[in-house]
C-alpha cells in the first residue's frame, strides 16, 4: 500500500521509525522491538539507513520485509545516495521488491566523515526521480525552519516544490519544538501549490547531548527556556 493513499480517509496517520541494529548478526535482537511495536498499531513503520555501504543496505531492506512479512505493517525504507553512484541504488531497487517493500524515503543523506563521496545523484530529489522510475511509493523529508544548507526560506520551498515535481508524494518533516513553526511552514508551502501530505516529525529527547547533536545537523531551533 502506498503511504500517499494513507491519509486519502482523513484519519490521522500515525508512524514510528527504528533503527536497524549497528552489528551484522544481531537482528535477532529487534524482533521483540518489533513485536511491542505492533501492539501499537502504527500505520506504518520507517527504518533509518546507516552507513556501511552494502552491510546498510541489507540490514534496512530485510528489516523493512520483516516489518511487512512478521506485523503486517507497511515499512518505509529509508535509501540515501550521498555515497552511492547509480548503479548501486538501481541495484538495490531491484533486489527489495523480494521483501516486498513498496515505499521508499529518498534522501541525500550526510556526507561522511571522511569525505568520500559520489556525485551520480546531488540531491534527494534526483534519487526521488529514479525510485519513482521503478514505480515505488516515494516520501520525501521537509524542513520547518529551512534545510540547513538553504540561503532563505523562499530557495527552500522551491527545492521542495522540485522534490515534488520529482515523484515525492509525502512529507515527513525534520523534528521542531514550536507548532507555530510547522503551522507557517504548511502555510508557506500550500501558498506554493504543495498539496501532498505532511507529516510532523517527532522525536523522543532522551538526553540533552543528542537533542543538541541533532539540532546542529538539521538547523531546528531550541526555546530558550
Amino acid at each position: 500500500m502506498k503511504i500517499s493513499s494513507m491519509f486519502e480517509s482523513g484519519k490521522c496517520v500515525f508512524s514510528l521509525e527504528i533503527f536497524p541494529p549497528k552489528k551484522e548478526g544481531s537482528i535477532d535482537s529487534m524482533y521483540e522491538i518489533l513485536d511491542e511495536l505492533s501492539d501499537i498499531n502504527p500505520d506504518f513503520i520507517s527504518v533509518t539507513y546507516g552507513a556501511g555501504g552494502s552491510a546498510a543496505t541489507r540490514a534496512t531492506s530485510f528489516l523493512a520485509g520483516e516489518i511487512k512479512s512478521r506485523c503486517n505493517i507497511e515499512p518505509l525504507m529509508h535509501l540515501t545516495c550521498v555515497a552511492q553512484s547509480r548503479e548501486e541504488v538501481e541495484e538495490t531497487l531491484s533486489s527489495i521488491s523480494n521483501y516486498g517493500i513498496e515505499n521508499i524515503l529518498a534522501l541525500r543523506g550526510d556526507v561522511p566523515p571522511d569525505g568520500e563521496r559520489k556525485y551520480d545523484f546531488l540531491h534527494s530529489s534526483d534519487l526521488a526521480a529514479a525510485v519513482a522510475s521503478h514505480g515505488f511509493g516515494v516520501s520525501g523529508a521537509c524542513y520547518p525552519e529551512g534545510h540547513v544548507e538553504s540561503p532563505d526560506l523562499v530557495t527552500d520551498t522551491l527545492n521542495l516544490k522540485y522534490k515534488i515535481e520529482n515523484g515525492v508524494s509525502h512529507l515527513i518533516s525534520q523534528l521542531f519544538f514550536r507548532n507555530y513553526h510547522f503551522y507557517h511552514f504548511l502555510d508557506r508551502v500550500r501558498l506554493a501549490g504543495i498539496d501532498v501530505p505532511i507529516e510532523a516529525g517527532i522525536m523522543p529527547i532522551t538526553s540533552k547531548s543528542q537533542i543538541e547533536r541533532m539540532v546542529t545537523m538539521c538547523g531546528a531551533s531550541i526555546p530558550a527556556e
